[in-house]
């Protein structure tokens, strides 16, 4: 008889739990939203209390921008930009890059590992008011940092803001498209991250490819064969959307293809969200390897 009890209790909390998923799954939009709105002012909290992130998110791209507009100077021939104006373009993208794909597949990870995730899976909070949360950290921190670089590169590097609103509207869609391109690729390419002192499976890639992609050398001086591996990334594309928006129209002769390839700059950033998406699909789990 208490056999049979233990089973029934068993088999109504193992019900319980399927209906609590079920549940968490069937959640209306006005409850994700609602939720979700909670979760983002508590990712940013916990971004602004992060003093040893904040140092690194916004002093390492300032740094890398004056140790580069100090040391390369001059203007670049045949175009009236300077090098100093193209490193902070460089710099713009780096900021979206570090804070959409490093430091969030960094959190997801830790929060993996310290089964910060597991808990939360048990709470009923539906899963996308956790990314919702995600994003809002993402975008505090990139807007952040690309005002900090763009004052930066305004008031010490010479750089002009658009005057027409054409410029800005272009800005705008490749930030987007970049922020989620990156922000996709970082919650999928944290399942790599296997302990919490496995980042270097992650920066490493990514410094190298900011090498290839044209954030600390020009693109054009490049060797050809690397262009053409830095061409399939996304921080290419990402940069040289910047550079249309803040360098003069005479740098189209020194990028690779003669012109700032736009629709296709657009096409490719498009099939990376894709790409991070699908990558997110697979990959992602809420508990780590060794959770029970």
């Amino acid at each position: 008889m208490s056999a049979m009890a233990g089973q029934s209790v068993e088999t109504v909390g193992a019900a319980a739990g399927t209906t609590e998923a079920v549940e968490r799954q069937r959640a209306t939009l006005s409850e994700i939203w609602r939720i979700g709105r909670v979760r983002m002012a508590v990712e940013v909290l916990q971004l602004t209390r992060n003093t040893g992130l904040l140092i690194y998110t916004f002093a390492l791209p300032v740094v890398m921008l004056l140790l580069f507009g100090s040391i390369f100077r001059g203007r670049i021939e045949g175009t009236s930009a300077t090098y100093q104006q193209v490193y902070a373009t460089g710099m713009i993208g780096m900021c979206v890059i570090n804070g959409a794909l490093q430091n969030l597949a960094f959190q997801v990870a830790t929060e993996r590992h310290t089964k910060a995730l597991k808990r939360l899976r048990t709470t009923p909070m539906p899963a996308a008011s956790y990314f919702l949360g995600k994003v809002a950290s993402v975008l505090a921190a990139t807007i952040a940092q690309v005002t900090v670089m763009l004052l930066v590169g305004v008031t010490v590097m010479g750089l002009k803001l658009p005057a027409s609103p054409g410029p800005w509207l272009t800005f705008a869609w490749v930030l987007v498209l970049g922020c989620t391109a990156c922000s996709l690729l970082g919650i999928g390419l944290s399942g790599l991250i296997r302990s919490e002192n496995g980042s270097a499976i992650v920066w490493l890639p990514i410094m190298v490819l900011q090498f290839v992609s044209g954030v600390f050398i020009l693109f054009s001086q490049l060797p050809k064969p690397v262009q053409e591996i830095g061409a399939m990334f996304p921080i290419k594309w990402l940069c040289q959307g910047m550079r249309s928006v803040f360098l003069p129209d005479s740098f189209k002769a020194v990028e690779a293809a003669g012109s700032w390839e736009h629709e296709r700059l657009a096409l490719v950033l498009a099939a990376w969200c894709v790409i991070g998406l699908v990558l997110c699909l697979k990959t992602f789990s809420w508990r780590g390897r060794d959770d029970g």
